[in-house]
């Protein structure tokens, strides 16, 4: 079974999650903590994460974190970074400045770093080169693995060939799954790739924003409106997959978020779940201590697609 991972989008981000540095920053310190000493040993970030005047945030939290923390403990940690794939970052070397501050940020601590979204819709072009440029990165010693998010199939192959070329391996595949993912066929087809390949699928958004570790008789509590606007569209339409889920979780004497991680896992992804406290980390590590059954999975996933109202597409994504 793959394993589970953190991400920290929400770690600067006020737009959507309400981040105040003076409010969060100290529960962050122990989250992270919490998480490192309770075995999660994958943080993925980005060096778009961070809104407005807080941009790069994420990657300087981590960065300082990492100070306190043993070697021992340091030695075992994948971190992962996207780079944004902006207009203005173009050719071969246009991921080279925005890579030495994602690093600065991060003190020092980089082992793979990730095409943030696929530009193959309108640029295809421009993702090109800059994936030559990350090879370079790799074949120059300054960063171990990379990483690509947001491809279908087709496109996920190309950059695996391009990259096989020049005697590198692409190591993972970032894509939203949830059990409210839209498209899942094609998510499935993507899996398949994935595993031809021997690609590592990772799994953002496992809990769909948390609505998937809302009890089906709970009322939300407040939020962003951004964040509320998604929950009032989704919370009526999953509200079987969520009973489901809440027997299942009761059966086990889990939480509802652990069944919703461990449902990514029984399709080889390791999910990345977003935490933002103490409690959320220990919970997340908890779900690798036990699995679904075959019989569980499958009604959680016919489940799944009856549900009208799915997450909303990342428009960047390629087939």
């Amino acid at each position: 079974m793959p394993s589970i991972g953190f991400g920290t989008w929400a770690w600067g981000n006020k737009f959507l999650w309400g981040y105040e540095p003076e409010k969060y920053d100290h529960i962050l310190k122990n989250t992270f903590e919490k998480a490192i000493f309770s075995g999660l040993s994958f943080i993925d970030t980005a060096d778009s994460y961070g809104t407005g005047r807080l941009n790069g945030r994420s990657e300087e939290l981590l960065g300082f974190f990492f100070k306190n923390l043993p070697q021992s403990k340091l030695n075992k940690i994948t971190l992962a970074t996207k780079l944004a794939p902006y207009p203005w970052r173009v050719g071969r070397q246009g991921f080279k400045s925005a890579f030495d501050a994602s690093k600065k940020r991060l003190n020092g601590k980089l082992d793979r770093v990730q095409l943030h979204w696929s530009t193959s819709r309108y640029a295809p072009w421009q993702e090109e080169q800059l994936i030559n440029g990350l090879g370079d990165l790799v074949e120059d010693g300054l960063v171990s693995e990379i990483g690509v998010s947001n491809m279908g199939p087709e496109r996920l192959k190309s950059m695996h060939n391009r990259l096989k070329l020049r005697g590198l391996k692409l190591k993972s595949l970032q894509i939203q799954f949830s059990l409210l993912s839209p498209s899942l066929n094609k998510i499935f087809k993507t899996i398949d790739t994935c595993k031809n390949l021997d690609i590592e699928l990772i799994a953002y958004s496992p809990l769909a924003l948390g609505v998937l570790a809302i009890p089906p008789e709970v009322e939300p509590m407040s939020m962003t409106l951004p964040r509320k606007t998604i929950f009032n569209r989704l919370l009526p339409s999953s509200q079987k997959l969520r009973s489901c889920m809440k027997s299942i979780a009761k059966k086990r004497g889990v939480s509802q978020s652990q069944v919703a991680l461990n449902w990514c896992r029984s399709y080889g992804a390791m999910p990345i779940v977003g935490i933002r406290d103490p409690l959320q980390a220990i919970d997340a590590a908890a779900a690798l201590n036990w699995q679904l059954s075959p019989t569980e999975k499958k009604e959680l996933t016919l489940l799944s697609k009856d549900c009208d109202a799915k997450m909303p597409n990342n428009p960047f994504q390629s087939r």
